[in-house]
């Protein structure tokens, strides 16, 4: 099918634009460092190839670093850093373990000493050292997962339960310097957002937390409900930041691919910010509108979406959005609507979004399934899956946000 087939050229076109590789390689030209020691420590998502950029541009000057990327995301050895995956949208106990080896690493360091810190989005899971019970920790998080909490919103309750995010981790790292690179997958960049931000000044208040807490009706043990009390670092005189790579890059880069294949791209918004199900019914109504058009025409939207759970299913932000498009497109000739999470993963499972066309709501009667139904339960994975509407991607090595597109082919 041509809608498929321009879906997957899209896909893998605005993925190759966004690797970090690039991105890395220019924050590190030229970058001269003190002559002490270069301790290397890369979490997130994309932590191992932007490690392996680093290694690539100062591995002879590097004392040793550890890379603590997602399950199935690390490619194989770099030089001598220690390799480790870990837990992810929940922390768990390789999540633990590895970062009480960074922190060793980056333990007892001098002002001639530098730590260059590669961070990317996941980073909130992947990077932690917690100031309550790991059990209670994990609880919390899948709390802020099912209640439809942003991802701004999750972060700042999550950096007062930590001794890593909101700036510890550069207080620990002091007197040494930090240079931070960070992958943005955080609409706006807010770089003491992005991985809950462990080595910037927190811009977040306990007045933010508590609201944040009482507005999704938060279970907190008394230990937890302390930490909210306690202020994150407001300064600090020891970071270097060079932030690299966007989703203003990715829908730009999609845009690019649609032109290229005979499509007028418009881009609606890189700074999506909505429930899933909502985007998805919105890029439904645009498709309906437009249903006249003599042209081919693409319309794209970037950011990320949030899910509400009300169900059991299995899933993810992209698959959920993709398969309420295809309740609103049902009919319509040669249109489809796809969503694609950048890293490649969508939530718990192994596919990085979903595909449908204006055929997708009758093939899943045809089974017996309703899309109310499935949306109802949050198991947009299993009828994508029945209808052949997954995409599947596997481990980009790169991970800022989601991208939406809607093609009408003519």
């Amino acid at each position: 099918m041509k809608l498929r087939q321009d879906c997957e050229e899209i896909v893998r076109r605005a993925i190759a634009a966004v690797q970090p590789d690039a991105a890395v390689r220019r924050a590190l030209e030229g970058k001269s460092f003190p002559a002490g020691r270069l301790v290397l420590v890369a979490a997130g998502k994309a932590a191992w190839s932007m490690a392996r950029a680093a290694h690539d541009c100062v591995g002879e000057r590097l004392d040793g670093g550890i890379v603590i990327t997602k399950h199935g995301h690390a490619q194989g050895p770099i030089g001598s850093l220690l390799i480790r995956e870990a837990g992810h949208p929940v922390p768990d106990h390789d999540t633990f373990s590895a970062t009480e080896e960074a922190l060793a690493l980056t333990s007892g360091l001098t002002e001639a000493d530098t730590v260059l810190f590669l961070l990317s989005g996941g980073g909130s899971a992947l990077f932690e050292a917690p100031l309550v019970p790991p059990a209670e920790l994990q609880d919390i998080t899948r709390q802020l997962l099912s209640c439809g909490a942003d991802i701004v919103e999750m972060n700042t309750i999550r950096k007062r339960l930590s001794a890593v995010k909101g700036g510890r981790f550069a207080r620990h790292c002091a007197p040494a310097k930090v240079f931070s690179i960070v992958l943005s997958d955080i609409i706006g960049d807010p770089l003491d957002m992005i991985a809950s931000g462990p080595a910037y000044p927190d811009s977040s208040t306990c007045d933010d937390a508590r609201a944040i807490a009482a507005k999704y009706g938060l279970h907190l043990s008394p230990a937890a409900a302390r930490c909210l009390e306690e202020e994150t670092p407001k300064t600090l005189d020891n970071v270097d930041t060079v932030i690299t790579g966007s989703v203003r890059e990715l829908c730009a880069a999609a845009a690019g691919a649609c032109r290229e294949l005979g499509y007028e791209p418009v881009v609606l918004t890189d700074s999506l910010d909505c429930e899933a199900r909502e985007a998805g019914a919105f890029l439904a109504a645009i498709a309906r509108s437009h249903q006249d058009t003599g042209r081919s025409l693409a319309f794209l939207a970037g950011g990320e979406t949030v899910v509400h759970l009300t169900g059991t299913g299995l899933g993810g932000r992209n698959q959920e959005l993709a398969l309420s498009a295809a309740a609103g497109i049902a009919g319509l000739a040669d249109t489809a609507v796809f969503s694609v999470g950048s890293d490649g993963t969508d939530g718990p499972t192994d596919a990085a979004g979903g595909f449908v066309t204006g055929q997708t709501r009758d093939a899943l009667a045809g089974q017996g399934v309703r899309i109310f139904d499935v949306l109802k339960d949050n198991d947009a994975y299993h009828a994508l899956e029945a209808c052949g509407g997954l995409l599947r991607t596997g481990a980009t090595g790169t991970n800022v946000n989601d991208v939406a597109v809607l093609l009408i082919r003519r």
